[in-house]
């Protein structure tokens, strides 16, 4: 099966070869723009994966590839409104670049071109990869709800959380996985596999991320460290060390909540010490490890070579030993 780095620069010349264009011109040239910003381009390269896995070449799950690529670029678009963020990546986001009528209808436009990409594939091929993407592309949207009504909650649970993380997050992951065992004519039993595979890998993406937001080197990631602490975002950090935190502690937290003026590196310290101190910076690397030993085993039961298998394996340990 083709490594990560081979299947990055089949997918970038790819992009390059399906440049968007068409008139007019201010809808599809902010298209073109924000594939061109990059990524990491998991999603599409699980797609590859997947397919190679059980016995299809990476060119035929491209299509699927392309789709899956322009939906998680639709969703950043939106994603971006939503939060009124000025930057993505390094580079002027659609809304502030173009305007919000504009960004609102690239991010639309972006999820109809998604779906073109289908209708190059046999019929009965297209159907089955058109269940799995509708039912993801809601659950996306129902995540991204989920999110945002965080803001205005009270009382968020761990496992709220985890719940919202696989809805925004991971269901895209399996969703990759599971078109590429369709693209390669896998059975419902190893699609479903392929699935949890990414789910698993989703979760302890997600995971990892909340983690190096707070936890990373600035120098590495080229940004901020406690965004989203000083954001009060509610992470798996957040949440369980207000589960664990004593009475003095916890009213402590509510303050830091609660303030309006701050400084930033005063409040990013004292909530690491303190996520330190009670085992959360531990606990969340443990369940960051328990999540990608899951997907490992998922595929453990496909009964298909390990060497098949390694550069998936290979894949989810770079996503786990990121360091921003």
């Amino acid at each position: 099966m083709t490594a990560f780095p081979e299947l990055y620069q089949y997918f970038q010349e790819a992009l390059d070869r399906n440049s968007i264009k068409g008139n007019p011109d201010t809808l599809y040239s902010p298209i073109q723009y924000f594939v061109n910003i990059g990524g990491k381009r998991i999603r599409p390269i699980l797609v590859m994966m997947s397919a190679e896995l059980f016995g299809a070449k990476a060119s035929e799950g491209l299509n699927a590839a392309l789709a899956i690529e322009l939906f998680h670029n639709f969703s950043l678009i939106h994603d971006d409104i939503m939060d009124q963020a000025p930057l993505r990546r390094g580079q002027q986001t659609i809304h502030e670049k173009h305007g919000l009528p504009t960004a609102i209808l690239t991010g639309d436009a972006t999820l109809v071109l998604a779906y073109q990409y289908f209708e190059k594939y046999p019929a009965e091929v297209a159907m089955e990869l058109f269940k799995v993407f509708n039912a993801t592309a809601l659950g996306v949207c129902e995540g991204q709800q989920v999110d945002m009504d965080f803001e205005s909650m009270k009382d968020i649970s761990v496992e709220m959380y985890n719940e919202m993380i696989r809805k925004k997050t991971a269901i895209l992951l399996g969703c990759a996985m599971q078109m590429g065992a369709i693209i390669g004519g896998a059975n419902k039993e190893k699609q479903a596999l392929a699935y949890e595979f990414g789910i698993q890998t989703g979760l302890a993406f997600q995971l990892q991320d909340d983690y190096l937001d707070a936890f990373a080197s600035s120098d590495l990631s080229g940004k901020q460290v406690g965004g989203d602490i000083i954001a009060n975002k509610k992470t798996f950090l957040w949440l369980r060390l207000k589960e664990k935190a004593n009475a003095e502690d916890l009213a402590l937290i509510k303050e830091w909540e609660l303030k309006k003026e701050f400084n930033a590196e005063e409040k990013v310290q004292f909530f690491t010490e303190k996520m330190t101190a009670y085992g959360v910076k531990d606990e969340s690397k443990g369940l960051i490890e328990m999540y990608t030993q899951k997907a490992f085993e998922s595929l453990d039961h496909v009964t298909i070579s390990s060497d098949a298998k390694r550069p998936l394996f290979e894949l989810a340990n770079q996503l786990l030993n990121r360091k921003y």
